[in-house]
């Protein structure tokens, strides 16, 4: 369910609306709205904090029924933790902590008073946008491929309104836009890879292309690739019965200018080819095409927001599968760029799909690329779920990106890009070789890809860790759409 954002001024004791949101810290302290309540209801508030009902640690909550003074039926205190460390990442936490307790109701809006919350080194835009963004992203649930009958009981609720005035109404413009692209990837990455192959993904980019103004859809078939020599590309398609499709979405919106160019990786299922991967969890690699689901959601929030740039998205969809025609380790494959690669092994397949995508995407003359992938578990092993790893070797271009994600909470930190491990990728039989051993592996993952954007100003994400929680329930997360949404509109 897409969760409508608005404003509203109105004061928490009178708000006639099915829920009130405020907020309490752990130190007995409340927010200004949390007291207006109070006082309102008498002291409610302070006999449960007295009581040890109400705790306000960070992430609790507590929804009151029916306060006698109170023009809202219910009211949501949601726990900020110690106000002295109240930061960031403790904002989003407990915005998310009030979206999962409001989306359980059985009610259809509710109105938040957590942006008037002192937040250091944040201003209300971020706030709103924030709070905003943690709703939707909390609200989300993945229905599609449910029966009617079996699908997960509905929640009815579907609007927030945030207390601020008019002139913040960017900022959820900016939250309504990025929460579109986030699902947008979500629901890519979500679906099973027999709905979502390589032909689905074209189809739903050509569908969006079609019904946005401004924006163009061109996907290249297996022939027009062999044209343009993607030898690498297409060794890893050539086992699967699901062609591949080379999909390039175009906005200009920024006048005669060189474009920003967004490149996705997007095995659509990765079974690791004839180096099989294990058999337990491979299920999970139906994600191994978030990076290209990400890369589609932020140019569908770009798109949205109608920013003054212009944009290229190639999205590479591939499906890597063992077969009686499967590319082989000691194949020696040719790229677009004429670089000869020597397959080693055929699960390290995101790097040879990119090269072909990175390589075409230079005809644009784009000023920069970024690529987004799930290319390595060493990436995981290095920083877990929490940061994407980033490398590039433009300073100026990895600082952008380090701070875009610092400011939307989708950060990344930045790995070495050095000369000295290139070595590692040395072959006997060909230009480069498609894994550098299991020293560094996200580190060679990246060498290698830069051997395709020499002279270029390129960054790499390595998403493998975050886009999306693991296990058998696990979602894709949507990211990193928000911080290349970030730092796009830095770019404005």
């Amino acid at each position: 369910m897409t969760i409508q954002f608005s404003l509203a001024s109105a004061t928490p004791e009178t708000e006639a609306t099915p829920c009130v949101v405020v907020g309490v810290y752990e130190d007995k302290m409340l927010t200004s709205a949390a007291a207006r309540v109070d006082e309102a209801s008498g002291g409610a508030i302070k006999r449960l904090i007295d009581s040890g009902d109400v705790s306000g640690k960070l992430g609790s909550s507590h929804v009151l029924f029916g306060l006698g003074g109170i023009a809202a039926a219910r009211v949501l205190v949601v726990g900020l933790g110690e106000q002295k460390k109240l930061d960031s990442a403790r904002f989003q936490r407990a915005s998310t902590e009030a979206a999962r307790v409001l989306k359980g109701l059985p009610i259809a809006s509710a109105t938040s008073f957590l942006a008037e919350t002192d937040v250091p080194g944040r201003d209300l835009h971020w706030k709103l946008r924030t709070a905003a963004l943690a709703t939707d992203h909390a609200a989300y649930r993945y229905t599609a491929t449910f029966k009617p009958k079996d699908k997960p009981r509905g929640d009815s609720f579907g609007a927030i309104a945030f207390v601020a005035d008019a002139t913040a109404q960017p900022a959820l413009d900016q939250a309504a836009a990025i929460a579109a692209g986030v699902r947008q990837a979500r629901e890519l990455g979500n679906l099973p890879p027999n709905i979502c192959n390589p032909a689905y993904i074209a189809a739903q980019a050509q569908k969006y292309a079609e019904a946005t103004d401004g924006v163009s859809c061109e996907v290249l078939e297996r022939e027009q690739m062999q044209e343009l020599g993607m030898g690498s590309l297409l060794g890893v398609a050539q086992g699967s019965a699901n062609p591949p499709k080379l999909v390039v979405l175009r906005w200009n919106g920024g006048g005669n200018v060189r474009p920003y160019a967004l490149v996705g990786k997007g095995i659509t299922f990765d079974t690791g080819g004839i180096s099989l991967k294990p058999g337990p969890g491979m299920e999970e690699m139906k994600f191994d095409m978030c990076g290209a689901a990400g890369m589609f959601g932020a140019f569908v929030a770009a798109t949205t927001l109608k920013l003054p740039l212009n944009l290229v998205c190639v999205l590479a969809a591939v499906e890597n599968m063992p077969d009686g025609n499967s590319y082989r380790p000691g194949d020696v494959l040719t790229s677009m760029s004429g670089l000869t690669i020597e397959v080693l092994n055929t699960d390290a397949e995101g790097r040879l799909i990119l090269c072909d995508a990175l390589t075409y995407t230079q005809k644009f003359n784009p000023q920069v690329i970024i690529d987004a992938a799930t290319l390595t578990g060493a990436c995981v092993i290095a920083l877990g779920k929490h940061a994407s790893g980033l490398m590039s070797k433009d300073d100026e271009l990895a600082e952008q990106l380090l701070a875009a994600g610092n400011a939307s909470l989708d950060r990344a930190w930045r790995l070495p890009l050095w000369d000295d491990y290139q070595g590692q990728l040395d072959s006997g039989f060909a230009d480069v070789a498609n894994i550098g051993g299991k020293n560094g592996g996200a580190i060679t993952a990246a060498c290698f890809l830069s051997r395709f954007t020499e002279g270029q100003r390129w960054a790499h994400l390595d998403v493998a860790g975050t886009a999306w929680d693991e296990g058998r329930k696990g979602l894709a997360t949507g990211r990193p759409v928000p911080l290349l949404v970030q730092y796009l509109i830095d770019r404005c």
